[in-house]
């Protein structure tokens, strides 16, 4: 039986990257070795996003209201599992994400049984690496989250990741708003799923404008430091 998969980019304001990331995604697709699907979730952009991905042939699906990456994301896993996909890869629109890794998180999933597969542009330290301050702040979550749940994350803010069967039924349920990476993971761990971090080589946004910028980063910080506590304690 062929393993399906569906990659979700959640899409807000991503004209200018789309074109580059969707042409690259599309001949990684023909070359892969599973049935893969991407799905554009637009969370109510203001530019072309969606007339730019349904010019490609990819489907687009139109969010009522802006929900943020979290909402976002959840449609596109619940489409996933309405659909009877495997496995979901979050894929962001903004070009960070390399196309020609996916496989890898696939094949990682397959072959550990990992119920979460995570890019990690750390493990081998290619490619971009963020900035200064981010570098400290995934530093600082890292280490929150061992003390946590006692796993060690490197990459726990990245977006780049599948979640399989188990993983998307707990994600359909609950699924963090803002700035949703870390949290998940916690409420992952709590309800023992499997999480492994693969290397990947990240790249700089090719367009658009980061949701996080310097003076919202301290923002960032509270915000999300009381997000995995409060999935840390919370019982279901």
């Amino acid at each position: 039986m062929s393993v399906k998969v569906l990659i979700i980019i959640p899409c807000f304001n991503e004209e200018q990257s789309l074109p580059g990331l969707l042409a690259n995604l599309k001949d990684c697709i023909t070359q892969s070795a599973f049935t893969v699907i991407p799905v554009v979730v637009n969370d109510c952009s203001r530019d072309g996003s969606a007339v730019v991905a349904r010019s490609l042939g990819v489907n687009v699906l139109n969010l009522p209201s802006n929900l943020g990456i979290g909402g976002a994301v959840q449609t596109g896993i619940k489409y996933a599992l309405s659909k009877g996909f495997d496995y979901c890869i979050q894929m962001d629109g903004d070009g960070q994400h390399p196309p020609a890794e996916f496989e890898k998180l696939i094949s990682t999933a397959i072959k550990t049984g990992a119920d979460v597969v995570i890019g990690s542009r750390f493990l081998t330290g290619e490619g971009f690496q963020s900035t200064f301050i981010r570098r400290l702040g995934i530093k600082y979550f890292h280490f929150l989250n061992r003390v946590l749940t006692g796993k060690s994350i490197h990459d726990i803010t990245s977006g780049y990741r599948l979640l399989g069967e188990k993983a998307m039924k707990l994600a359909a349920n609950y699924y963090p708003d803002d700035y949703p990476e870390p949290e998940s993971l916690v409420f992952f761990s709590k309800h023992g799923l499997k999480i492994v971090e693969v290397p990947v080589t990240m790249h700089h946004r090719q367009g658009g404008k980061s949701s996080i910028g310097t003076f919202a980063s301290v923002y960032y910080w509270v915000k999300v430091t009381a997000a995995m506590f409060y999935s840390y304690i919370r019982k279901q």
